[in-house]
């Protein structure tokens, strides 16, 4: 069985992404953007986990993005999930990088929004997909 990690091209380096590929190729995923992903765009790059906030400053990511003029894009969990009862009640977008990537290489496989979200948003976000209420 061949692993959806090793058909993605990954290289670790000290420079910028912004040095490395064109601004307008640039997508930067964050849970705060107003601009859904629809569909991955192979000509695209997407920044997963640009900064790691334990503390989940809400807006953090938007606001680095706009300061370096980047397109950016959240994951359609709204569009394709609904909250749950939880004792907390609570209810979050933001995923580890693990789990970002389990949802985006499961689309790519799947084109299929509903069986990514169920692959990479666990039942601790608070949301679940509709038919899983049933």
């Amino acid at each position: 069985l061949l692993s959806l990690y090793s058909i993605f091209q990954m290289d670790t380096t000290q420079e910028s992404y912004l040095d490395l590929f064109p601004l307008d190729a640039i997508v930067y995923l964050t849970p705060d953007s107003e601009n859904v992903l629809e569909d991955i765009d192979p000509n695209k790059v997407y920044v997963l986990g640009g900064l790691v906030d334990e503390s989940i400053h809400k807006k953090l990511t938007l606001q680095r993005a706009q300061e370096q003029s980047l397109q950016t894009a959240r994951l359609p969990i709204r569009e394709y999930m609904v909250k749950t009862a939880n004792t907390k009640n609570y209810h979050s977008e933001t995923l580890a990088i693990n789990q970002v990537f389990d949802v985006l290489s499961t689309y790519y496989e799947t084109r299929s929004w509903p069986a990514a979200l169920k692959a990479g948003v666990s039942s601790g976000k608070g949301y679940m997909l509709p038919d899983a209420l049933k």
